[in-house]
């Protein structure tokens, strides 16, 4: 059977609390419901940080506290954000990345319209990221948003900044990019290089459909209260429901839920030291 791999991104960095009460904020929070997300299927979590005021935050001893307590519980392939708070420098966008070394990163190739703010990844940026990552061994995860954040990958691929096959996840439904539809996924997908991995999410109410169009299609997906807070019209969900529902699908499709092992081999990452 094919292996489908579940990431769960689990709290982002805008969404408030008060919107869904689930919403984990705090690295034990946060850890807590990785672990439970884990034990529900989720090979991959992805993790942002909040201040004490609930705000989207870079503070590499947050990450730390986080990221060791979900070591300490569980074999969960961890990926890191390399965004979240707004005006961090370039430095302080890197550094919890390269003092704390997760299998996974994201690497969002390009800037654009993310209304009503910009969302800035510049080619300086990109390039001190990317060597980051590779002296590391960290693999990239190439979050694109619309179809010429996939050239630019290719191109830093071309340039020696990162190494291939690339891991792409499809960020689809934000304002200012390209809309969740499965025209646009089967468009995206078609546009991979053919030893590309890649998985999808669709945001908000775009969720579902771009769940069982990204499994239909051989894809990999993600689900979490990062990109969408309810389970279904006004039922609130949790990051754990969110995971469970993902996994019940894929079984019931016809492919197995990827273990975290099983997802280190397909995207060919480092493992566990």
């Amino acid at each position: 059977m094919a292996k489908t791999i579940i990431s769960a991104a689990l709290t982002g960095a805008a969404t408030p609390k008060e919107k869904n009460p689930a919403l984990p904020v705090t690295p034990k929070e946060i850890a807590e419901d990785a672990i439970r997300a884990w034990k529900a299927g989720a090979a991959i979590v992805h993790l942002h940080m909040r201040d004490e005021n609930c705000k989207g935050t870079m503070d590499k001893e947050r990450f730390r506290e986080t990221v060791n307590r979900i070591r300490d519980n569980s074999d969960v392939v961890i990926n890191l954000t390399s965004s979240g708070e707004r005006g961090a420098s370039y430095e302080r966008r890197m550094e919890h990345i390269i003092e704390l070394k997760p299998e996974m990163a994201s690497y969002d190739t390009g800037t654009f319209n993310w209304l009503p703010s910009v969302f800035s990844n510049p080619p300086d940026f990109l390039e001190m990221l990317g060597k980051a990552l590779t002296d590391n061994n960290i693999k990239p995860e190439i979050e694109v948003f619309d179809s010429g954040m996939l050239h630019n990958a290719e191109y830093y691929v071309k340039k020696g900044v990162i190494n291939g096959p690339l891991h792409v996840q499809f960020v689809l439904g934000v304002q200012g990019a390209a809309q969740a539809t499965v025209e646009n996924l089967v468009h995206l997908r078609n546009k991979l290089p053919a030893d590309a991995t890649w998985s999808a999410l669709g945001v908000g109410a775009n969720h579902m459909p771009m769940l069982y169009a990204s499994i239909a299609m051989g894809g990999n997906v993600r689900v979490g209260l990062e990109d969408n807070l309810y389970y279904s019209r006004g039922e609130l969900a949790t990051n754990e429901m969110l995971v469970a529902r993902a996994a019940r699908v894929i079984r019931e499709y016809g492919n197995e839920v990827a273990t975290p092992e099983e997802a280190r081999a397909i995207l060919g990452l480092r493992g566990l030291n």
